[in-house]
């Protein structure tokens, strides 16, 4: 095999994953991260809720470099000239002969988000998410908001999964401690119907829980705004609460507008079927960055991210061995989620017209556990890695 470089511009779980498997077909790679650690956004849910340290949900990418044998480099991007194969980063600039771009998705930026919470922000939101949780667990009393948003542009960016997740493992902690009464809790969100993603069964499965926990809805309006303790809606009827966690759709990332890209509408990168991005040979876009077709319920998940990865080290593998085999993500999209309700959990997955939800009460809480223990393990070599996960 001729000796190639492949520069992987994100340590998130794609970034990740394709470095694992490029380093598995023996090519060097050099992994760019802003981050020194690889956070794991599944479990991220119960460090608000006090079930996990923040440490717990994080992968030092240092043990991940000295396991698998990357080259690692921690700085921030700031531009992409593929024309000339550069990385322009804050400290140095970088050639390449491959590239993999993972850098995540920006969000849709709404006035005064800064006066919410996110799961699905910079990590050290769920650290202020548990502060402020707390604190209105203290107070005895009060209002919880939790919802997400939509872009137009792009429905594939939506996440309401981890959402849900919050929403459940809060009222979950509010009845160990005999006080859920205590709290009026919404769930908003700008689409009419929540959980259609996932199907009939889904959908049928949400609606009977919100029933079942007294769970006020405020849905089918788009947001407008937010100010401090409140949600301001398009019709500028509004919400007050104490506690908003929101979560933004997925748009195009800041550096992909100081890069010579072809993008969509909504900023993402655009690729065909093997993660090739259009009209380049040597540059692959895996993850939320990445423009993804499919039907209109396709959503962007960590597992599809991972088969993005893997098929794009096994296309650069046969690229640099010359030949025309490649892998393509299309027909590995589906939606699989165990979404944890704090004492139990249900395991949903949808594949075209196919749909499913099994509840999963207290092994399934167990079996995300599970999944976290595997997933820090198997990454770091200490647990075998079970085909296909």
């Amino acid at each position: 095999m001729k000796n190639q470089h492949v520069t992987i511009l994100g340590g998130g779980f794609a970034g990740v994953e394709a470095a694992i498997y490029l380093r598995k077909k023996g090519i060097e790679v050099t992994v760019v991260s802003d981050r020194d650690y690889l956070f794991i956004y599944p479990i991220s849910i119960w460090i608000p809720v006090s079930k996990i340290a923040f440490k717990d949900a994080t992968i030092l990418l240092a043990d991940l470099q000295k396991v698998h044998g990357f080259n690692l480099i921690i700085d921030r991007v700031n531009s992409i000239d593929s024309a000339n194969n550069i990385v322009k980063l804050e400290t140095q600039d970088l050639t390449y002969d491959y590239l993999v771009i993972a850098l995540g998705a920006s969000k849709v930026k709404i006035e005064g988000l800064e006066n919410t919470m996110s799961i699905c922000g910079a990590p050290n939101q769920s650290l202020v998410m548990k502060e402020k949780f707390d604190a209105l667990l203290k107070k005895g009393s009060g209002k919880i908001a939790i919802g997400y948003g939509g872009n137009p542009k792009d429905k594939t960016g939506v996440r309401g999964g981890p959402a849900f997740e919050i929403l459940f493992n809060f009222i979950h902690v509010l009845k160990q401690k005999k006080i859920r009464e205590n709290y009026e809790i919404t769930f908003f969100a700008p689409m009419k119907v929540l959980g259609k993603r996932m199907g009939k069964s889904g959908f049928a499965m949400l609606e009977k829980l919100f029933e079942k926990e007294q769970i006020k809805k405020r849905t089918g309006k788009k947001i407008k705004s937010f100010l401090p303790g409140k949600v301001v809606f398009e019709d500028d009827s509004t919400l007050e609460s104490d506690y908003i966690m929101y979560i933004p759709a997925g748009t195009g990332h800041d550096v992909l507008s100081n890069s010579d890209l072809q993008l969509s509408d909504a900023g993402f990168v655009k690729i065909d079927d093997n993660c090739q991005v259009e009209g380049l040979e040597n540059v692959y876009a895996i993850g939320d960055i990445a423009m993804i077709e499919g039907p209109d319920w396709v959503a962007k998940q960590g597992h599809i991210a991972e088969v993005m990865a893997r098929n794009t080290a096994y296309n650069i593998s046969q690229q640099i061995k010359g030949t025309e085999k490649r892998k393509g993500y299309k027909d590995h999209l589906n939606i699989l989620c165990v979404m944890d309700t704090g004492n139990g959990a249900a395991l949903t997955y949808r594949k075209d017209e196919k749909d499913f939800i099994i509840p999963l009460p207290k092994v399934g809480h167990w079996l995300k556990q599970g999944w976290g223990f595997y997933y820090r393990n198997s990454k770091l070599k200490k647990f075998p890695r079970i085909p296909g996960m």
